[in-house]
């Protein structure tokens, strides 16, 4: 084998293994009330299983009288692994909420606070999920604005995967997180 091929032999088999690491899904589950601000991050997903539970760093101080509400989501897949699409900078995370033995994450609803006008807007605040057992698990966010409409249910399997859009350093007004998807797995 000469050099040529044995290079395109390595970069066919380093973009098949890179792939091996996406996992198909079946649907996005998206609400109407998320944030405008900010770049969307990575779709990361669970290597297998499904999220059987949630972590949120949340922005309990106000810094220089900017607050920033939700900095973070993170799933955590019944696989053991802990799963996380882009991050702000500030808060803390807290404490996982999980479902009940065998149930898995299957819709969501997030709490945003409606913009306000040029300063102090925060985003998205705290979320919600259910399980497939009925389960409602509400994450200790922020109580800034108002939940909006349940997403989607999955209609197969459950959530495995995460897409955050957040709001990096800006001058004036940092709002964080703003907006997520979840993806839905067989």
């Amino acid at each position: 084998m000469d050099l040529s091929t044995s290079a395109v032999v390595f970069l066919f088999l380093t973009y098949h293994l890179c792939e091996a690491g996406d996992r198909k899904y079946n649907s996005v589950l998206t609400v109407p009330n998320g944030g405008k601000w900010g770049e969307w991050g990575k779709i990361e997903f669970c290597p297998s299983g499904y999220a059987s539970g949630f972590s949120l760093k949340p922005s309990v101080e106000d810094f220089d009288g900017d607050a920033t509400g939700l900095s973070g989501i993170r799933l955590h897949c019944s696989s053991g692994e802990v799963i996380q699409s882009r991050v702000g900078l500030w808060g803390e995370w807290k404490e996982v909420k999980k479902c009940p033995s065998k149930a898995y994450l299957v819709a969501f609803a997030l709490r945003v606070e409606d913009e306000h006008g040029k300063i102090d807007n925060t985003g998205a605040n705290n979320i919600e999920f259910n399980c497939g057992d009925e389960t409602r698990l509400e994450g200790n966010g922020l109580d800034f604005g108002k939940y909006g409409p349940w997403s989607k249910r999955c209609t197969a399997g459950a959530i495995c995967g995460i897409q955050t859009k957040v709001q990096g350093l800006v001058d004036l007004d940092n709002t964080a997180l703003n907006d997520v998807k979840f993806f839905c797995c067989d």
